[in-house]
Parts: C-alpha cells; sequence; structure tokens
C-alpha cells in the first residue's frame, strides 16, 4: 500500500470510499463538516439516523456513483472524554479491513475529521498522521504464508492523507514516512516471530538478517558454535547443547554518514528459535507458542529494517548496533542437565538449576560480548524472558529495568506513546543476588519464584559493566494479540520502542 497526499480542501479530494471519525452522538455537521460540504449527499444519507459513532461500529454511506467521492466509511470511536489513542488505532485498523473486505482500491483519511480527533486527544496533527498511517498498515498485516486457501480480498493499493491546505507540511510528511517505516518494521519482526520453528530456525534468522543488512548497505556477521566458544560464550553454547540446530549470534551494524568514530547504541535481543525448557522440560499445552521465543532478537531486526527504510535522508547521529542471540533450547544426550556449572563470558560461574531458564544465559554472554566489542553508549536488550513478568503486569505489557534514571523515564514515555507500554520494576540487587545465590558457584541461573522478573533482571545486572546505562525490556505478556491492528498470531512489540532509542544523542529521545 502506497501512503500518497491530497490537498485543496473536499472539492479537489477522490478516493474509492473516505473515512471520517466520528464520536458517540455526533451528526453530520459536527462529525465532517468540511467533507460534507462538498458530498452534499453526506448530509441527507438515511443511514445516519442509525449510526451512533459507539467505540468499534462503523458505517459504510453511499451516494451518487458518478461523484468523486461515492462512498464516506463513518468510523465511531465512540464518547468523546474516553477516547484514547488506543481506541483510534484499533477504530482505523477495523476500517482499513472493512475496505479490504469491500476490495477498494483507493482509501482516503478525511483530514480535517483527523484533525478533530487530535484536538480531542491532546496531540498534535503530525502525530495522529503516524498513527494512522501505522495503524492502517499493521491492521492490514496478515499471515497466511502456510495456507493453501488464501483470501480473494487485496489491500488497498493507496492510501490518501486528504488535507484542506494547499501544500503538506514538511511534518506531515516526515510522520507518514516514520510510520510507513515502523510498519515495515514490526511487519518483518512479526513474520520471523510467527514463522515456525522448523523453517525459523538461528540459521534462518541469521540469513533474514543478512539480507536486511545486504538490502540497505550494513555490516553483517554471525558467529556460530567455534567462535562463541572461541570467546567464551559458555553460557550461550550450554542452552544450545542440545539442539541439532546450531546456534547463531547475528550482529548488523549500521554506520550513518557522519556516526564514524562515535560510541554507538547497542539492542540486544534474545533469540530463543524454539524453547522446549530443555532437560526441565515445559509442559505441551502452549509449547506451539514456544517458536516466538525469539521475538526480541525479531524486534531488533525490525528496527535494522526501519532504520534501512529512512536511511539516508533520516538517521541516527550514532551507529546502531544489533545484536541478536538465536539457538534452540532442546533436550538430548547432548543437553545442558541441571546442576552444571559454567562459565560465562565475563568470567562468572553460574550453576543451572533449571535450563528452562536459558534466556538469560544466553543474554548474559551476548551483553558481555556487545559491552567488550563495541563500549556503547547505550545499550538496551529485549526479551520474552519470564512469565513472573506477565503476572505482575499482565498482558500486553512489558516490564522495564534500568540501571539508568534518565533512559528509564525515555523508554517509558516513548512505549506509552507509541502503543507499547511498559511499566519500571525495580533492580533490587541485594535481594536479587540473595535469591540467586549458589552453594557451588557465583549465582544459579534461577532463583525463588518470588520475585520472578527482577530476579532474572539482577542476573542480567551481573554481565553489565558499572557505568554502562543499560535497560531490560521483559516484553513475555507482549509477543502475542489479536486485535484489530494485530491479526492473531506475534505482535512485533517492541520495535517502535526501540526505534525511539536509536536517535538519541544528548539526552533527547525522537518524538
Amino acid at each position: 500500500m502506497d501512503i500518497r497526499f491530497q490537498v485543496g480542501g473536499p472539492s479537489h479530494w477522490k478516493a474509492d470510499a473516505v473515512m471520517t471519525f466520528v464520536f458517540e452522538g455526533e451528526g453530520v455537521e459536527q462529525a465532517c463538516s468540511a467533507l460534507a460540504q462538498n458530498a452534499l449527499w453526506l448530509g441527507i444519507a438515511p443511514a445516519w439516523r442509525d449510526f451512533r459513532g459507539r467505540k468499534g461500529e462503523s458505517v459504510m454511506f453511499y451516494g451518487p456513483q458518478a461523484m468523486e467521492i461515492s462512498r464516506v466509511l463513518g468510523v465511531g470511536l465512540g464518547k468523546a472524554e474516553k477516547a484514547n489513542m488506543t481506541v483510534f488505532r484499533h477504530a482505523v485498523g477495523t476500517a482499513v479491513r472493512r475496505c479490504r473486505e469491500y476490495d477498494l482500491e483507493t482509501v482516503g483519511i478525511d483530514g480535517a475529521s483527523l484533525a478533530r480527533v487530535a484536538r480531542t486527544l491532546g496531540v498534535s496533527f503530525d502525530a495522529l498522521v503516524r498513527e494512522a498511517v501505522i495503524a492502517a498498515f499493521l491492521g492490514l498485516y496478515r499471515y497466511d504464508r502456510w495456507k493453501s486457501e488464501k483470501s480473494d480480498h487485496e489491500d488497498p493499493r493507496s492510501l490518501f492523507l486528504m488535507l484542506e491546505g494547499e501544500f503538506v507540511e514538511d511534518a506531515v510528511r516526515a510522520q507518514a514516512r516514520m510510520a510507513e517505516a515502523e510498519a515495515r518494521g514490526v511487519m518483518l519482526a512479526r513474520d520471523a516471530a510467527n514463522d515456525p520453528a522448523n523453517v525459523m530456525t538461528p540459521s534462518a534468522f541469521a540469513e533474514k538478517a543478512r539480507s536486511v543488512a545486504s538490502k540497505y548497505g550494513m555490516t553483517w556477521r554471525a558467529l556460530g558454535p567455534s567462535e562463541l566458544k572461541a570467546e567464551g560464550m559458555n553460557a550461550y553454547l550450554a542452552v544450545a547443547r542440545g539442539s541439532a540446530e546450531e546456534p547463531r549470534m547475528v550482529v548488523v551494524e549500521y554506520t550513518p554518514r557522519g556516526a564514524e568514530g562515535r560510541n554507538p547504541v547497542v539492542l540486544v535481543g534474545k533469540g530463543l528459535c524454539f524453547d522446549s525448557g530443555g532437560i526441565s522440560l515445559k509442559p505441551a499445552k502452549g509449547m506451539e507458542e514456544m517458536k516466538g521465543d525469539m521475538s526480541g532478537a525479531a524486534a531488533v531486526l525490525g528496527v535494522m529494517e526501519a532504520l534501512g527504510q529512512l536511511a539516508p535522508s533520516v538517521a541516527p547521529k550514532r551507529p546502531v548496533v544489533g545484536v541478536m542471540a538465536c539457538a534452540e533450547n532442546m533436550p538430548d544426550g547432548h543437553a545442558t542437565r541441571p546442576g552444571d556449572i559454567v562459565i560465562a563470558k565475563n568470567g562468572k560461574s553460574v550453576e543451572i538449576v533449571n535450563t528452562d531458564a536459558e534466556g538469560r544465559l544466553v543474554l548474559a554472554d551476548a551483553l558481555a560480548w556487545a559491552q567488550e566489542a563495541y563500549d556503547p553508549f547505550r545499550l538496551v536488550d529485549i526479551a520474552t524472558l519470564t512469565g513472573a513478568c506477565a503476572v505482575a503486569l499482565g498482558l500486553d505489557a512489558a516490564g522495564l529495568f534500568a540501571s539508568d534514571d534518565a533512559l528509564a523515564a525515555a523508554l517509558h514515555e516513548a512505549g506509552t506513546r507509541l502503543g507499547e507500554r511498559n511499566w519500571r520494576l525495580p533492580l533490587w540487587t541485594d535481594a536479587g543476588l540473595a535469591a540467586l545465590k549458589s552453594s557451588c558457584a557465583d549465582m544459579v541461573n534461577s532463583g525463588i519464584r518470588e520475585g520472578g522478573a527482577i530476579n532474572a533482571a539482577v542476573f542480567l545486572q551481573q554481565f553489565v559493566r558499572e557505568g554502562v546505562a543499560w535497560a531490560h525490556i521483559d516484553m513475555a505478556a507482549a509477543d502475542n494479540a489479536d486485535n484489530p491492528i494485530n491479526a492473531k498470531g506475534a505482535t512485533g512489540f517492541g520495535v517502535r520502542t526501540l526505534l525511539s532509542a536509536v536517535w538519541d544523542d544528548e539526552g533527547e529521545m525522537l518524538q
């Protein structure tokens, strides 16, 4: 779907259908007066008598076929005082799906109506343009790669942003472009996490990352078993020992022009392409969802895709490095046993008391390696790490842990604003280390049940050097969803939040 603009007001607009937004109880003159001035038939359309503008409600209004605007899709947002950005995103997602069902090739968004919504929500017009565009892309996303019978309905060819002025402001163009890049990144992450584990193996993920890097002129490399061993990454290797699939730690480096020699922003993603739990085997029910235990790595690759889409005209001032720690956790005669001890990359000994607490082992070595290799300006990791975080925060939310208050505040603000909500949880180091105490090693990899998400974060903290601005995002409850902007399955959570982090240079993240 292409994003295009039409200017000059309703008399110059043309599309197969135009979306307009309606709050509960509004009539034509309140909801879309500018549109109604040109599409005069709209004011007398009989269906207005039954349309209430409730949340989730939409009605297609029909006018004379010969007119430039002969269909208007009324999109309900519910009560104005209760409307929020989530309601708006879901309304757009629902609307574009309906347009696809009608096989419409071109769909417009009434800019005057959009401006009303922006004022009601207390956001800028260009910011709402961004959310409308990304919601449209994500609402149309579908994963049907393996279905022999696919839908006959095609996505709309063009989405028009219809404006009243005579030109398109630079900020509006920039936000629309940003939204499209974000959407491409999120959809790539969704595809990777939705792919079954017999297809999206560590090696296959490495090739997918190579393709992204090659397309945008980025640097790519993948460390296999011999390289990981040479680097002393024994905790990482312990996770992969039971699988016939070799591990791959994939590294993609993006250095914009003028950023050479500067300390990079480093993003690290957990990439367990399948997690059976190893010898500490998971229950059978729901195990098929463990193909998505690489959603953290998928999010990092999605960020690299978005950066490539934006380059070269829009680029961060620092290099960005994506480290994606991919492996499989499987049980066989070579698999790591509960009670085994390994020496991690930073020299700490770890007693592995639970092989299903594997993500922190992979991340521990990846974090230690990334700091040694890159001396990062900022280090952020993202992982489907603990069920405890889902218990604490519920679904569709991530836990946020950070050693740096400013970084934590910025990530929380970005996630809240961009629809990837997170909540900061404490790094209670003393309590966490007590819970991780081992009688025969520096620490165990899995402590007591109480405070499980905090204990896991404290474990990772032991592999982050003092003074490094580091944050950990536990997205275990946010990697899967089913709603109007997320076809059932992987969410691509984290792409937008992480992308905001790479733009920072002097303390202000991308808005």
